[in-house]
């Protein structure tokens, strides 16, 4: 019986240890300029799924867009990438509600049955959002949309 205890021990004491590691959060808050806590600092917008691994992911901050595209089936792989101006990431973050943001319901993914997923993550100074399938939100997903919109609207005809 003490073996028994001895091997708990053995596997416990160092699993304590790494979540102490990990918990541990020395992180310094990202220095954006802003002193208001609703200002968005940070977009990403993903659409990921179906039978090939299709996946186009674009990520926006206030001076630069990135976008990936791809299918995983066929290893194929597009980047692109490009400056913003200030007036671009105003109208942008002028379709969000910061205030509406938490109200916002995500719906369960459809990756499992070969469906896509399409993902939104909204950071600002003051905290992180994450939005999955939210579509199904008739209520405040219409501001998720117009944003969705607004990015399609800066992208190369190509990568549409």
């Amino acid at each position: 019986m003490s073996a028994i205890k001895n091997l708990g021990l053995k596997i416990f004491s160092p699993m304590l240890l790494l979540l102490i590691f990990f918990s541990c959060d020395d992180k310094k808050p990202e220095n954006t300029g802003s002193k208001n806590p609703n200002d968005i600092i940070f977009i990403r917008y993903s659409d990921i799924g179906g039978e090939l691994g299709n996946y186009k992911i674009i990520k926006i901050t206030k001076d630069s867009i990135q976008l990936e595209t791809g299918i995983t089936n066929n290893k194929t792989h597009k980047e692109w990438k490009s400056s913003i101006n200030s007036q671009v990431w105003n109208q942008l973050t002028s379709t969000i509600d910061v205030k509406t943001l938490d109200k916002i319901k995500s719906s369960p993914s459809k990756q499992s049955v070969d469906g896509f997923d399409e993902t939104f993550q909204i950071k600002t100074v003051k905290k992180y959002h994450v939005y999955v399938n939210a579509y199904a939100d008739t209520i405040y997903y219409k501001q998720l949309q117009k944003l969705k919109d607004q990015i399609q609207n800066i992208l190369p005809t190509e990568y549409k």
